[in-house]
């Protein structure tokens, strides 16, 4: 490891600190920037990965952070609803220069900015999930309740009601 990922990963556990949560970040030779590569590389299934999605009002610009299950798509229709604002998927710069991470390796805590967030009501049938730890290699373990302690998230079902879970 490298002095950089060793001073990102020294950082994010410092902030699990913060949250009172005690985890140790795994760190993988392989990436872990889409749900199956985490899921494969933590040996879990894709629905106990957290995906951070950023998205972003259309007329606020408002930034609002989705945590959901690896399983799963949002719905952008229902999340657009629920915040009352037509959204779209964040960009790259966006995304970075509100939470200090790139995508693929954004943690569901622990920005630069607050963010609206909502957490998937799926994630909640696994004990415990995974999600980054601030590198597209790196991953932490935490259950749902920790999940919702440290975002103070609103869980919402964030799939179509029609789909079915992958």
């Amino acid at each position: 490891m490298g002095g950089g990922l060793q001073s990102r990963i020294a950082h994010f556990q410092s902030i699990l600190q913060q949250y009172g949560i005690s985890a140790e970040i795994k760190v993988f030779s392989t990436a872990t920037r889409t749900a199956h590569q985490a899921a494969t590389a933590v040996g879990c299934e894709v629905g106990q990965i957290v995906k951070s999605l950023v998205f972003q009002g259309t007329v606020t610009q408002r930034p609002v952070l989705v945590l959901t299950s690896g399983a799963n798509r949002v719905d952008e229709r229902r999340l657009s609803e629920q915040i009352q604002e037509p959204i779209t998927k964040a960009d790259a710069d966006f995304v970075r220069d509100l939470t200090g991470y790139t995508i693929g390796g954004v943690p569901p805590f622990g920005h630069l900015q607050p963010l609206l967030t909502f957490i998937d009501v799926d994630l909640f049938q696994y004990q415990f999930i995974w999600a980054a730890a601030g590198t597209p290699n790196t991953v932490f373990p935490l259950s749902c309740t920790q999940l919702q302690d440290a975002t103070k998230a609103q869980v919402i079902q964030v799939r179509d009601a029609m789909e079915s879970t992958i």
